[in-house]
C-alpha cells in the first residue's frame, strides 16, 4: 500500500491542502510523485493532451487502463486515483462495478466518477465494495453537450443547488472527496463549508481544500490552456529549442561528438576481423 491514503487525504481537511496533477505515463508520474504530490490523477484528459481529440468523450477504458498501469508502477508515494470514461459507468451499476475494478487491478488506488446525486448507487456500491471513490462536481467535462460547452458554473440558483446536491450526494454516499471544476468561487466555499469530505478545486478558487491542475498545462506544452491555470514552466518552448540544437548538431556535423561513441583502438586488428567476415559473406553469397 502507498503511503498516501483516502483516509490520510480525508484527514487533511482544513489542516493541509491537499495538492492532485494529472500524470499519464511512467515518467511523469515518476516526477510527480518525487515532487511530493498528495494525488497522482490518470484522468480522461489525456483524450485531449495525449490524443489530441477535441473532448473527453472518446476516451475508451483500455486507453484509461494502459495509462493508469504505467503510472501507477512509477508511484510509491501519492494515491493513484484513475478517471471512470464517458460510458463505463452511466448505463448501469454492474458496468460501473466491472469497470472500476480493472482500473483498481491496473494498478490504481482509487476511482473518480463524474456527478454525483445521479450515480450515489454506484459509489455507494463501490465502496462497499471497498473501492474508494472521488466525485466531481461543477463544470462536468463529459457531460459539455448538455452544459452549452465548457463554461464557468454557479452563476444560476439551480446550479449552485445541483452542485451542493452532487457534493452532499457524494459524502452520504461515503466518497472519500470531490472536485469541483470550473466553478465560481463562492459556491466552492459553500459547499466545502457544507461537507466533511475534501474538496479539490480546478478553476474554483481558494476557498477549497486543494487544488488539481493537468500536467500539460502547469507545465506549459502547449500555447492554449484553460484561463485559470497558472504555467509554472514553458517547457514546450524548451523542448523545441533542444530539438531545434538537435537537428543542427546533426545536419551540421557536430553531432555525435568524439564523447559519444568508440572506436577500435587496434585498427590492424579490425582490418583482420572484417576481412574474414567479408569473405564468409561472399562465401555464402551475400
Amino acid at each position: 500500500m502507498r503511503e498516501t491514503t483516502p483516509r490520510k487525504i480525508i484527514e487533511m481537511k482544513g489542516k493541509e491542502p491537499v495538492v492532485m496533477v494529472t500524470a499519464y505515463d511512467y515518467p511523469s508520474a515518476l516526477i510527480a510523485d518525487r515532487a511530493g504530490m498528495d494525488i497522482i490523477f490518470v484522468g480522461d484528459s489525456l483524450g485531449m493532451v495525449v490524443y489530441g481529440e477535441e473532448n473527453t468523450l472518446n476516451v475508451t477504458m483500455e486507453q484509461m487502463i494502459l495509462h493508469t498501469r504505467a503510472a501507477s508502477k512509477a508511484v510509491r508515494r501519492a494515491l493513484v486515483l484513475a478517471d471512470m470514461p464517458f460510458g463505463s459507468y452511466e448505463v448501469d451499476t454492474e458496468d460501473g462495478v466491472r469497470n472500476a475494478v480493472r482500473l483498481i487491478q491496473a494498478g490504481a488506488d482509487a476511482v473518480k466518477i463524474e456527478g454525483g446525486y445521479d450515480h450515489r448507487k454506484l459509489v455507494r456500491k463501490l465502496v462497499r465494495m471497498g473501492i474508494p471513490v472521488m466525485g466531481h462536481t461543477g463544470l462536468t467535462p463529459q457531460r459539455y453537450l448538455r452544459l452549452g460547452g465548457y463554461r464557468l458554473m454557479g452563476e444560476a440558483e439551480e446550479e449552485i443547488e445541483e452542485i451542493l446536491r452532487d457534493a452532499k450526494a457524494l459524502e452520504r454516499a461515503g466518497a472519500f472527496a470531490v472536485v469541483i471544476e470550473f466553478t465560481l468561487a463562492d459556491v466552492a466555499k459553500l459547499v466545502t463549508e457544507e461537507v466533511s469530505i475534501p474538496t479539490i478545486g480546478i478553476g474554483a478558487g481558494p476557498y477549497v481544500d486543494g487544488q488539481v491542475l493537468v500536467w500539460h498545462d502547469l507545465l506549459g506544452i502547449y500555447d492554449n490552456t484553460p484561463p485559470f491555470v497558472k504555467k509554472y514552466a514553458d517547457i514546450g518552448s524548451m523542448i523545441q529549442l533542444a530539438l531545434e540544437n538537435y537537428r543542427e548538431d546533426v545536419k551540421g556535423l557536430q553531432f555525435p561528438g568524439r564523447e559519444h561513441y568508440w572506436e577500435y583502438l587496434d585498427k590492424n586488428d579490425f582490418e583482420r576481423k572484417k576481412r574474414r567476415v567479408l569473405e564468409r559473406l561472399e562465401e555464402e553469397g551475400l
